[in-house]
């Protein structure tokens, strides 16, 4: 979901929700010599193995593009060379998810298929984007090419025509969609007959010609799965993906036993920042270190679950209130959170201007909610449905903040630009010491005209993929007297040089892909927006955007920008500078504002009461979407910019209607969503409508647009202002040419559905195989829930399938994955069950309360901000048996609380509102009668003063006097901190 750094500031705020995935590898068990070196043999993990983790799982739901997308175009790694090693690389990484979390009755693989009209919106500007960055990485590497060939350099033909893999090609309906369809099922079928803990093993594999997001194909099945009469409450889930918005979703199935399996994104950045602490060395250690390291492959991240079992005790206590007017439920409850969060980001629907979640934005929309839920009634939502008499009680609440809140957000900005420039001066003063204490030479002189940006003093380039190291390598300057008799050999390299960065930065603005379909918020195709560089102007250097033709731009489209403010200055770390017209800062910006994005005046009241009537049905499309599922597969928002929260007025006389319709094609979403760069891959009588001049749509392809950074520095923050597409003018120019597709594209263009896999030693083997007999050839059978594990729905026979013949494989080119000869697997067309009841809010009865998970100091933690206001930490470690950290190096229950070293720290401004009332209780009990979030119980005072309570002294005593040297925290392992 579009909320970005959700997850990072979720585990700061909730810290005990995030532990390390114990992880078993293969084992070496043989090597041998052959020409080309060592061979090692590895034993396959043991999966029928208790896991690891102390707990076993019933389900495990895979959003296989936050698999493909990684595997593809892998940024720790070469690129696999073909599409079927893309395949070989998708299935050792599946491998390991499988092999970390061993579900026990079913795997499900969800590819992402046609997505509703709401989200193609977005689709669409990621994948202009990525065209644009490859078309300019492409240019800046043919001049590097030339730069270098002029310098004597020789390059090989095939290197230089040798192009980037397109990754808009992971879009439904594309040949390598289809690919990957057919080599999962392939693979599926591989492991039920060589590995023993797939073979009781349930497959569902919902490929990309079914239609809906991967994720939300996966909750439809839960929720569906939940409304049968025999469905386990107490099942176990886990559901991988990279997407912040699993968590979201997991809560809206109030299924407590779920949790999120992802990557550890930051474990790499963080790796690279303590390396990068302790590479302050002399500069031929430091060579000869980088030397070292060059050829190592990198280590594959770990991985981490969210447990949302625990989230939700967290947001037990976060969102009860004390004395209210109506009972507290906690389901309806963790239902209006999940709604809030959608007011500071989604994939559907631009942020409110004032809610950034690094300013806080979701503890001030709490803070609003608290104060305005005595007087509401009630709950805001109710099963996925919204009481916008309620909606307005927020909005209102937040519209008198709006002002203040753009002042201290310019504020801020103003005093990190001073505290980066003042940072950089400082680290600039550290390395010329640094360099003069290296050398025998006389000290350098201090650059008093200095770059102030952070790349202005590394030692090689990266231009359009492709590295090289500084010039002076290349000319062979070695020490000071090289520099005295090559002066003239650096003037030029270093001009060269700068030609080279101005090739990078020709034609436009070098875009990053914002977002590819595997990303959410802290994607690993770019730096979490937290961890981004310093941003200072590379001086001389500016990149003018190319305009978008007027003529090419729809009704509903934002005004151009006005000339002056096209202009972008790209800094060395990526970020981009461009005049903030409206400045929000400043009285008077909302008519700017509205003149600026939507091209109205701010007195046009009926104008801006349709901008605020379509963006209130999108916050109820996207509730009813996350909660009952797509409530309309046409309806999009039809602006680039969000209102204020001071223009919802009288909301509650607002219509709000869905009518469902039916999902695109998947051509016709690859027509609404690709630019003209990736026509290779539809169908050539429908990519001739990108580029024909008497295309009836070809405004709907410019080559060129405009990026409005919308005030923010980081270029994928840029808001991309295409033309939307006109729906009936798109299909009606498809439907002349649809007789003119092949045989094979007919059938990309159908819907598809799901396929249920198992072995012949599953129980439900002959039943199926029963679909296949002349007898019930073709017909349609309701699964045994007794022998499916609980999976209710139905199988129907797959033409394509002939149980116990031979499976032949799709990858031919790869060696290691040959035709599985007498398949001992079967496959069916599966369905479903019927959904017998909407989905409700509430705990099934049947379910297994666990024990308790936090401690009273965990409480009080997350009341105080949790590590947000501390800085960071270290994820939890291992918890088995999902119980809580061994407590027995404590003298008392839970965690120790933190020593006061002096004023105990003030909460938020958004909890300071009261105090509870009451004893406070032993440390360590669960105690629902503190669950208010008004404030939080006052500390008890140290007990020498105001200073920090002196620790017990460990076994032995303290080396020294204490006072001298502190001794070590003995806190919670999983979170310890320096001091």
């Amino acid at each position: 979901m579009g909320v970005p750094a959700l997850f990072r500031w979720l585990s700061k705020k909730y810290p005990r929700i995030v532990y390390k995935v114990q992880e078993e590898h293969p084992k070496p068990i043989e090597s041998s010599r052959d020409d080309d070196g060592n061979i090692t043999i590895y034993s396959p993990v043991d999966i029928t193995t208790p896991n690891p983790n102390g707990q076993e799982f019933d389900c495990l739901y895979l959003d296989m593009n936050g698999i493909v997308h990684p595997c593809s175009h892998p940024e720790n790694k070469p690129a696999p060379e073909t599409e079927e090693e893309m395949m070989r690389e998708v299935f050792l990484y599946t491998e390991r998810v499988v092999n970390m979390v061993r579900p026990r009755k079913l795997l499900m693989m969800a590819i992402d298929g046609v997505a509703p009209r709401a989200k193609m919106n977005q689709q669409r500007s990621r994948r202009f984007r990525s065209a644009q960055e490859a078309k300019e990485k492409e240019e800046s590497k043919q001049q590097y090419y030339k730069e270098m060939e002029s310098q004597g350099h020789q390059f090989s033909d095939e290197q230089k025509g040798k192009k980037a893999w397109d990754s808009n090609a992971i879009t439904p309906g594309t040949p390598f969609m289809d690919l990957l369809a057919q080599s999962l099922r392939y693979w599926v079928a591989k492991k039920m007959n060589d590995d023993p803990g797939w073979k009781g093993l349930q497959v569902v594999i919902s490929d990309a010609s079914v239609p809906g997001e991967g994720e939300h194909k996966i909750m439809d099945y839960i929720r569906r799965q939940r409304s049968q009469p025999n469905h386990d409450a107490n099942t176990e889930h886990v559901i991988y993906g990279l997407d912040a918005d699993l968590i979201m979703l997991a809560l809206a199935t109030h299924e407590p036993n779920f949790k999120v399996l992802r990557e550890d994104v930051f474990a790499q950045s963080d790796k690279q920042r303590q390396k990068n602490k302790g590479s302050r060395g002399e500069p031929q250690q430091l060579k000869s270190e980088v030397e070292k390291n060059k050829n190592q492959p990198a280590e594959p991240n770990p991985f981490i679950f969210l447990d949302v079992t625990t989230l939700r005790e967290y947001l037990y206590f976060e969102l009860k209130l004390p004395n209210m007017p109506f009972p507290y439920d906690l389901e309806r409850a963790i239902d209006d959170w999940v709604f809030m969060i959608f007011f500071v980001g989604n994939d559907f629907l631009p942020h409110l201007p004032s809610l950034e979640i690094r300013e806080g934005a979701i503890d001030t929309l709490l803070a609003i909610w608290k104060r305005s839920l005595p007087l509401m009634g009630g709950y805001v939502t109710k099963h996925g449905d919204v009481n916008l008499p309620r909606v307005q009680m927020i909005l209102d609440g937040l519209a008198s903040s709006e002002d203040e809140i753009f002042r201290r957000r310019k504020e801020t900005e103003d005093r990190q630009d001073r505290n980066q420039k003042r940072r950089k001066i400082e680290q600039h003063k550290r390395d010329l010491e640094l360099r003069n204490k290296g050398s025998n030479r006389a000290p350098l002189p201090e650059n008093r005209n200095m770059d102030l940006s952070t790349e202005s003093s590394t030692n090689s380039m990266n231009v359009g993929g492709v590295e090289y190291k500084n010039q002076s390598e290349f000319i062979g300057i070695k020490d000071n007297n090289d520099l005295i008799a090559n002066r003239h050999k650096i003037r030029m390299a270093n001009m060269n040089a700068a030609e080279m960065l101005k090739a990078q930065m020709s034609g436009g603005v070098n875009i990053p892909n914002e977002a590819p379909a595997h990303e959410g918020d802290d994607s690993h195709k770019r730096k979490h927006p937290d961890e981004q560089p310093d941003d200072e102007q590379v001086p001389g250097i500016k990149v003018t955007k190319t305009e978008a033709d007027d003529e090419e731009q729809g009704e509903e489209s934002a005004p151009p920008l006005a000339n002056e403010a096209n202009k972008l200055k790209v800094n060395a770390d990526g970020t981009v500078e461009q005049e903030d017209i409206v400045k929000l800062w400043e009285p008077g910006y909302r008519e700017r504002y509205y003149r600026q994005k939507f091209g109205i005046e701010l007195s046009d009241v009926e104008e801006r009461r349709k901008i605020v009537h379509k963006y209130l049905e999108g916050l109820c499309w996207v509730l009813k979407y996350y909660y009952q599922g797509c409530p309309s597969w046409k309806w999009y928002y039809p602006y680039h910019y969000a209102p204020f929260a001071a223009d919802f007025e009288n909301i509650q006389s607002l219509p709000i209607n869905f009518e469902l319709g039916e999902p695109f094609r998947p051509f016709e979403q690859l027509m609404g969503v690709f630019p003209a760069a990736s026509g290779i891959h539809i169908p050539r009588p429908f990519s001739k409508y990108m580029t024909e001049e008497d295309s009836p749509i070809l405004d709907f392809y410019p080559e060129d647009f405009q990026i409005d950074m919308n005030g923010k520095k980081m270029i994928w923050q840029g808001v991309a202002l295409l033309p939307f597409i006109d729906e009936n003018r798109l299909t009606k120019a498809l439907s002349e040419r649809y007789d003119d597709l092949s045989d094979d594209e007919k059938r990309r263009n159908e819907r598809g559905k799901e396929t249920l896999m198992i072995s012949e030693s599953h129980p439900l083997y002959d039943q199926i195989c029963q679909l296949y007999t002349k007898r019930k050839g073709n017909s349609v059978m309701e699964l045994d829930v007794q022998k499916a594990s609980s999976l209710a729905g139905f199988a129907e026979s797959d033409p394509e399938v002939i149980p116990g013949s031979t499976f032949y494989s799709p990858l031919t080119s790869l060696d290691d994955q040959p035709d599985l000869v007498d398949d001992k697997s079967i496959a069916v067309r599966y369905t479903y069950p019927e959904q017998l009841h909407p989905h409700k809010s509430i705990i099934l009865r049947s379910f297994k309360h666990k024990p308790k998970q936090l401690t009273q100091y965990d409480i009080e933690k997350a009341r105080n901000g949790g590590d947000n206001h501390r800085g960071g930490g270290s994820h939890n470690q291992f918890r088995g048996n999902n119980s809580a950290v061994p407590t027995s190096i404590y003298n008392g229950p839970g965690r120790p609380p933190r020593p006061s070293y002096g004023r105990p720290q003030r909460p938020p401004p958004s909890y300071i509102q009261g105090r509870p009332t009451g004893a406070r209780p032993p440390q360590g009990v669960f105690s629902p009668s503190l669950g208010h979030t008004h404030g939080r119980p006052r500390p008890p005072p140290p007990t020498m003063g105001m200073g920090r309570p002196r620790p017990p002294p460990p076994t032995g005593g303290f080396r020294g006097n204490y006072g001298s040297a502190r001794p070590p925290y003995q806190g919670h392992p999983g979170n310890q901190r320096r001091y």
